[in-house]
């Protein structure tokens, strides 16, 4: 079984991108299932029914988002529907949706978990500790992946090592720039401290520079707009033994 992890689509020019160039990686690349984080799918940012549908209607199997998930008030009750899509499961149990879900593929099964880091991003339950509950519930099912949304490189490290052996891959999310560390970890858990970004690639972590650099050099509110130009997608491909759970390879790919 072979799963298409793909990093932050950003934007219409994420979205567009993705569209027009899933479809042929998934037949080269023989995939099976196709995760892709969409908090930032919307244009500007966030998250809406109209980009989430994009995305699901461009190939898109199953959607994981993170601190970005409800920036936009529209996709409430899109959560809370039957569509494809988890928010952080360690967010307060009355936010709207749900942390972890289910792929049904017939002869076999894939638990989706998603968990948003504490480390410099806003407050959530301990992260750890909801993934250690979630195993718990999900002991049933033999491939277990793990969208981390985090912001620290080490929170992210310290997660895949704290669930090596006990789920299938984690990959982070978050950070938009594609860390060159895939690997499968020293028990067997295939491993990306972050996907990277499906977006703009002369940017900020997808926004335009100037708007990034007035940000960071005034402290005033700006709104943030993604630039045209070139647009790249960032993701990774766990081969996985869909009888056993057991990851067996993991490759990071750039399509530009």
């Amino acid at each position: 079984m072979n799963i298409l992890a793909i990093g932050d689509v950003v934007g219409t020019q994420g979205c567009e991108f993705l569209r027009h160039h899933l479809p042929a990686i998934k037949r080269l690349k023989e995939i099976d299932i196709c995760i892709a984080n969409g908090e930032n799918s919307a244009a500007g940012n966030g998250i809406t029914p109209t980009s989430a549908t994009h995305l699901l209607e461009s190939g898109v199997d199953f959607i994981t988002t993170g601190n970005h998930a409800f920036r936009r008030h529209e996709v409430y009750e899109y959560f809370n529907s039957d569509a494809p899509i988890i928010r952080p499961a360690n967010y307060h149990h009355l936010t709207p949706g749900r942390g972890y879900d289910i792929i049904d593929k017939g002869r076999y099964s894939v638990a989706v978990i998603n968990l948003a880091g504490t480390v410099y991003m806003e407050g959530a339950d301990n992260p750890f500790d909801k993934a250690d509950e979630l195993l718990k519930e999900l002991q049933g099912i033999k491939t277990v992946i793990v969208d981390f949304h985090a912001e620290a490189t080490a929170e992210k490290r310290a997660m895949g090592f704290y669930l090596d052996g006990r789920v299938t891959a984690l990959f982070g999310t978050h950070t938009h720039v594609q860390t060159s560390d895939a690997c499968i970890l020293p028990k067997g858990t295939a491993y990306i401290t972050d996907l990277g970004m499906t977006g703009p690639v002369d940017s900020v972590l997808g926004v335009e520079p100037a708007l990034a650099i007035e940000k960071l050099r005034t402290g005033m509110p700006v709104r943030f707009e993604n630039p045209a130009g070139r647009t790249a997608m960032n993701a990774c491909i766990f081969t996985i033994d869909e009888k056993t759970g057991k990851a067996l390879s993991v490759e990071a790919i750039t399509i530009e």
